[in-house]
């Protein structure tokens, strides 16, 4: 099931899966956004500064304790561009969820000037306007349907989430993992995470609002996502992250991606959701 949070404005969603009920944690594609189709993205200018940024985000992002923010091109034909890994990652996996971003959204949002890609273990965002450091409160949740949880752990899971929200911004990644023990009914695995753009008072304000918009969708859920365009969050019921931090200087390889993205016009079918 999913639920969303949408501004004001017109967003593009194309697809998105639903939680699958294992007890381990994988790779998968969490969902995507794009823009109205704009047939300058055409334009070989374009497509050169795309295919540059997205090389040097593939390129950047693992050996960046996995954050990395550019920009390609000059006044009208700037690229704003970033990609986030989630804290626990590993610098080669988050290098391969890079590369995987980048090709659903030079397949899915070829015709797109605004797109942001969710994985499980990574997000990237492009746009031709400038977003860094604009808390963006879009996000949409991500849950199995039919797998309640415990009435008796449901406001604790509640109330384990909100602490680690209030964790997460005050840590140096702004990135955070704790554990509930919820006793006989077993323990309970949460995570918090914001884009290294925003300030921490704005990474507070994303995890806060991310909470009280899907209380009722994840509420009484054991497992749920929530992906936002500044901040995600997870809770489950098994231990779905690794004690693991993004080293600073291994696991990346260079990816050329300038042919791809100048070699991509295929038209995507668009699906407005309102606001």
């Amino acid at each position: 099931m999913l639920d969303f949070n949408v501004p004001s404005f017109i967003i593009v969603l194309v697809f998105m899966l639903s939680l699958d009920i294992c007890h381990a944690d994988s790779n998968v594609n969490s969902g995507w956004q794009c823009s109205e189709a704009d047939n300058s993205t055409s334009e070989k200018s374009f497509m050169i500064n795309l295919g540059n940024l997205l090389n040097i985000l593939t390129e950047n992002g693992p050996l960046r304790n996995g954050f990395f923010k550019t920009t390609v091109g000059r006044r009208s034909g700037k690229i704003y561009g970033l990609v986030q890994c989630r804290g626990d990652v590993s610098a080669e996996n988050c290098a391969n969820c890079t590369r995987e971003s980048v090709a659903v959204a030079l397949h899915n949002c070829s015709k797109s000037k605004k797109v942001q890609v969710w994985f499980t273990w990574c997000f990237l965002r492009y746009s031709n306007e400038h977003f860094f450091g604009v808390w963006d409160q879009s996000s949409m949740a991500r849950v199995n349907d039919t797998n309640f949880d415990d009435v008796s752990v449901v406001s604790k899971g509640l109330i384990f989430m909100r602490e680690v929200a209030i964790t997460a911004p005050k840590q140096p990644l702004m990135f955070h993992t704790a554990v509930l023990d919820a006793g006989q009914f077993g323990k309970r695995y949460g995570m918090a995470q914001c884009t290294r753009d925003i300030i921490r008072t704005d990474c507070s304000k994303c995890l806060d609002t991310q909470l009280v918009t899907f209380r009722t969708t994840i509420g009484n859920k054991r497992g749920w996502e929530v992906y936002g365009s500044s901040c995600s969050m997870w809770y489950h019921d098994y231990q779905f992250f690794s004690n693991i931090s993004i080293p600073t200087n291994d696991g990346a390889r260079r990816v050329s991606l300038q042919g791809v993205a100048i070699g991509i016009s295929m038209a995507v079918p668009l699906f407005l959701i309102l606001p």
